[in-house]
């Protein structure tokens, strides 16, 4: 991702929801902001990166991240972004539960299959009555 790539209404919506409605953030702030956002995102994942390879790991874990926050001096983020990360989870797990309608029928793949087989000559035989002349 280059440095331009982060996208600017991401954090034009954060600054909106921070700021009180009255107050203006100048184009040139905004990229400011952008480009600490960049450089600060790249010093957190390269620290997390380091930490990961030293105790071998090929994915960079949410404890990495937090090692790293620790690391590089950033404590008082910790707290906050481990509750993030837990909701997260949570999130992800109630997602992972969801069934597709093919669970949620209940039905067998030989009887859904029956069914289909049976809507598809339903089809078929309305076509080919359509393209009968009526008595």
């Amino acid at each position: 991702m280059s440095d331009r790539e982060f996208s600017s209404s991401t954090v034009q919506k954060i600054i909106s929801e921070i700021l009180a409605s009255d107050v203006a953030f100048a184009k040139d702030a905004r990229d400011l902001l952008i480009d600490c956002c960049v450089e600060f995102i790249t010093l957190i994942s390269s620290e997390a990166n380091d930490i990961a390879e030293r105790e071998a790991k090929k994915t960079i874990a949410s404890e990495h991240v937090v090692k790293a926050l620790k690391d590089l001096g950033f404590e008082e983020y910790v707290e906050q972004i481990v509750e993030v990360a837990q909701e997260h989870k949570e999130h992800q797990k109630s997602r992972e539960k969801k069934q597709t309608k093919l669970e949620q029928s209940g039905l067998s793949q030989e009887e859904l299959l029956r069914q289909q087989e049976e809507l598809f000559g339903n089809a078929r035989a309305k076509f080919h009555q359509q393209g009968q002349p009526e008595n």
